[in-house]
């Protein structure tokens, strides 16, 4: 789905470079926020069709910027997946219940990740677990 537009959120400028750099290789328009305020404001011009959003943000963290983004009927439909160092048990319940459709872990796959990225654009709720690995 090359020409897609994406927003990565990620206030670690190499985590950012990479992610941006794999998925504009991919034909992907990428743009990149380093906190939560930043892409909400971007949001409103950029349009993407779905934002990679590190949970883990300065000031506003990613919980709530996804719960703000699916509460207003103009940003609601974009697809939302986090993208996070949080590993732990539970955590990808926490970010499904702040509005998350997906949950990515972080250290990056970069052999998978246009793959789940795919997969979740093609509205397959798991990212498209047929390209794990």
């Amino acid at each position: 789905m090359a020409g897609e537009r994406i927003l990565v959120v990620d206030d670690n400028p190499t985590n950012m470079k990479l992610v941006s750099y794999i998925l504009s290789a991919r034909g992907y328009e990428v743009r990149t926020a380093a906190d939560a305020q930043q892409a909400l404001a971007m949001v409103e011009t950029f349009q993407p069709r779905l934002i990679l959003m590190d949970l883990q943000l300065p000031g506003m963290d990613g919980f709530e910027a996804t719960r703000r983004l699916k509460g207003d009927p103009r940003t609601r439909d974009i697809v939302v997946v986090a993208l996070t160092a949080y590993a732990m048990k539970g955590d990808e319940e926490k970010a499904r219940a702040a509005g998350c459709d997906g949950y990515i872990s972080k250290p990056i796959d970069t052999r998978g990740l246009p793959g789940r990225v795919a997969g979740y654009l093609e509205g397959q709720g798991s990212g498209g677990e047929r390209t794990k690995g």
